[in-house]
């Protein structure tokens, strides 16, 4: 009876803290799409203007991206410099505080992350094909493999937000970070064109397997590689967590 009640009780407090991020994101829903699609939208007018007669594949790199870019905008960005600003405000030791426990005060991060996110990663989706007149390809499995991706991405942003000793630093970092990764691993471009030590390091970075697994899955759709990057990603994401887990320092079990 205490083991059922205990599990019902872990869901009930997981489901009140996420309709409260829900209502958080609405509340700034406004500002969150055009913050989300404002510089992914303009990055990809700007390489339509300049690139012209791409083939279709090239196309469909830049598009999913763009994706990536919002992502890791939203997610990494500026969600890592919210944590760190309510971090050193206070807020989290008003969390600490209540009858709640550690992993779902850490869930519920995460979960505000993917629903700042995901609008900006649909609205990319649909408006790059629009822009440079192509289709990709797109089966159900795509949205499972879409939230996973999210998820190691946004788990880099809450972790950046809890490690970083001020906000200045936060902000500081995230954007440095947000521009190297965009740039310099094959988010944009294949990982055949970056030099040998850029590919190096884009092995040891989510955003690799995050571009290999979204690439198959809207130009082919699921294959052998779809699922190790999943996996990989999966990795990532769970590492993540591990290390979220042991920086916030508990209070109330």
């Amino acid at each position: 009876m205490n083991r059922s009640s205990s599990f019902f009780q872990f869901f009930i407090e997981l489901f009140i803290l996420f309709r409260i991020q829900v209502s958080i994101v609405r509340h700034q829903l406004i500002w969150i799409l055009g913050m989300a699609t404002m510089f992914p939208v303009v990055t990809l007018l700007f390489l339509e203007f300049i690139l012209g007669g791409t083939s279709s594949e090239q196309l469909a790199r830049l598009i999913i991206g763009n994706m990536i870019f919002s992502i890791l905008l939203m997610g990494m960005n500026i969600l890592g410099q919210d944590i760190s600003y309510q971090k050193f405000g206070g807020y989290f030791t008003y969390y600490s505080s209540l009858p709640i426990r550690k992993v779902n005060f850490i869930m519920s991060l995460l979960f505000y992350g993917i629903l700042t996110s995901l609008p900006s990663f649909i609205i990319i989706f649909l408006l790059g094909q629009k822009i440079y007149g192509i289709e990709l390809h797109f089966e159900w499995l795509l949205i499972p493999v879409a939230l996973i991706a999210i998820f190691s991405v946004v788990g880099i942003g809450v972790l950046i937000g809890f490690l970083s000793p001020n906000p200045q630093f936060t902000s500081v970092i995230s954007q440095f970070s947000l521009m190297f990764i965009t740039f310099m691993t094959p988010v944009m471009i294949d990982i055949d064109q970056l030099p040998a030590i850029l590919k190096w390091i884009s092995y040891i970075l989510p955003t690799t397997y995050v571009a290999n697994a979204l690439q198959d899955m809207l130009t082919v759709g699921w294959t052998e590689g779809t699922r190790n990057s999943v996996f990989i990603l999966i990795i990532f994401s769970y590492a993540s967590y591990f290390f979220i887990s042991k920086k916030i320092h508990w209070r109330v079990q």
